[in-house]
């Protein structure tokens, strides 16, 4: 661990010095938001479809949270999604005490510790330069190009630095990179957040408070979910998706004449391929600017005319 937490802190360097690399900024910029649309829809794809597997193999488990939502989805839409929360947390808890599953009251309470970093090259060509370029790639890459496809442009050398110190910072307490995680870019920049784009960052800022109320009972939530139903928590994610999903698909596909680029990086997010330890996020749009590029018309053609 102690390795490991030395590599986390040269990861964290390596992110602050991409926000001194301005180039990089200018290059995601260039991405095109229905691209980005289609990247998020296919990542968001198995997360939504979670509750419904989770429907066929424990629906005695996952039937009340599906309901609880669906009525707090038709009387209050804001509440629907941490109220199918503390439902799952009930009947987990009630399918606990019912099998008589000991769980120890001590796990409750979370511990602090402070590990001092050891650097080695190991550590630095095994876990720190990978977990870089997988955090770039995988998520600071995909989550500028949410945000862009959403209207908001990313402070990029702010950004970088940021997260770079945060992460530096949280290292020796076991916290690995901190990132413009994609998921969450887009729950805080879609119309979830609200109609009003001008006042959206509010979401963004209390996930903050929010992380450190759950960090207080975290050690609580993993000893009880551990023990819970297999797929019960990926329900409740993905059912705050749908809606997510729904204007990512209708932003991706809305242009008419260029639907097949997107609708490569859309099945290529969807397909969850990883080479190299890079996720499909990265994968999926890098296909589609590669099939955009290659179905991009020459000079002098129009699109559905050919050469005499």
């Amino acid at each position: 661990m102690a390795a490991a937490v030395g590599a986390f802190l040269v990861a964290g360097l390596l992110l602050a010095l991409t926000g001194l690399v301005p180039a990089l900024g200018g290059l995601m910029a260039r991405i095109p938001g229905s691209l980005a649309q289609a990247m998020l829809a296919g990542v968001l794809l198995q997360l939504c479809l979670a509750p419904f597997k989770a429907l066929g193999s424990v629906p005695v488990f996952v039937a009340p949270v599906i309901l609880c939502w669906l009525l707090l989805m038709k009387f209050a839409p804001r509440w629907a999604v941490p109220a199918a929360l503390l439902v799952a947390l009930g009947v987990i808890g009630i399918s606990l005490a019912s099998a008589g599953t000991p769980v120890a009251v001590g796990s409750f309470i979370p511990v602090l510790e402070w590990t001092t970093p050891v650097f080695s090259f190991q550590a630095m060509a095994g876990i720190a330069v990978p977990l870089f370029v997988v955090t770039m790639a995988s998520q600071n890459i995909p989550g500028v190009a949410v945000l862009r496809s959403f209207g908001y442009e990313t402070p990029w050398r702010p950004a970088m630095l940021v997260t770079g110190a945060g992460t530096v910072a949280g290292a020796p307490f076991g916290g690995h990179v901190i990132n413009l995680a994609a998921l969450s870019a887009a729950l805080a920049a879609g119309e979830d957040a609200g109609g009003d784009r001008s006042r959206r960052w509010i979401a963004g800022f209390t996930s903050g408070p929010a992380y450190l109320v759950l960090a207080a009972f975290s050690a609580a939530l993993v000893s009880v979910v551990g023990k819970a139903p297999a797929g019960m928590l990926e329900a409740v994610a993905g059912l705050a998706l749908p809606g997510t999903l729904a204007s990512a698909v209708s932003a991706a596909l809305s242009d008419a004449d260029d639907r097949t680029a997107p609708a490569v990086t859309f099945l290529m997010a969807a397909s969850g391929l990883a080479f190299a330890g890079i996720g499909s996020a990265f994968w999926a749009l890098l296909a589609g600017l590669v099939v955009r590029f290659a179905l991009r018309p020459r000079p002098g053609i129009r699109p559905g005319k050919t050469s005499g």
